[in-house]
């Protein structure tokens, strides 16, 4: 098949393909005559696979190193991926509490501000985000 019926199937761009490509984390398995890219229904897979790793979080470089797991699992050992997934959870948890302080810090910046025409001379959010810690 070519790009374009791999980009629908895997449900990604071609440009986003190719990108794998340029990476190394995705390679057509052979080329047309006319040097266009000719992937299988395994190519499908390993693309689903690249989308669904980065829907999880995983950056290109973890995502890689998942498919080197993926494509030689007799080569690794499963606490591989699982230490990967762990530190994934621990990075999110981080992510999600950082937002949560955010969004409680706007919150209080919000209730401060009366929202009205008033000059922004005397805007309470301006003011306190411009207080010195």
């Amino acid at each position: 098949m070519k790009i374009s019926e791999l980009a629908k199937r895997a449900d990604i761009s071609a440009h986003t393909i190719r990108y794998y490509e340029k990476l190394g984390l995705l390679k057509p398995t052979q080329r047309s005559e006319s040097n266009y890219r000719i992937y299988t229904n395994d190519d499908v897979v390993t693309a689903k696979f690249i989308k669904r790793s980065k829907e999880c979080g995983f950056s290109l470089a973890e995502t890689s190193t998942l498919l080197a797991i993926k494509n030689d699992k007799s080569q690794h050992v499963c606490a591989e991926a699982k230490n990967m997934t762990s530190s994934k959870i621990v990075e999110i948890s981080e992510q999600i509490a950082k937002l949560k302080r955010m969004q409680s810090t706007l919150q209080e910046l919000e209730v401060l501000c009366c929202g009205g025409q008033e000059s922004a001379e005397f805007c309470s959010i301006i003011s306190n985000l411009e207080k010195v810690v």
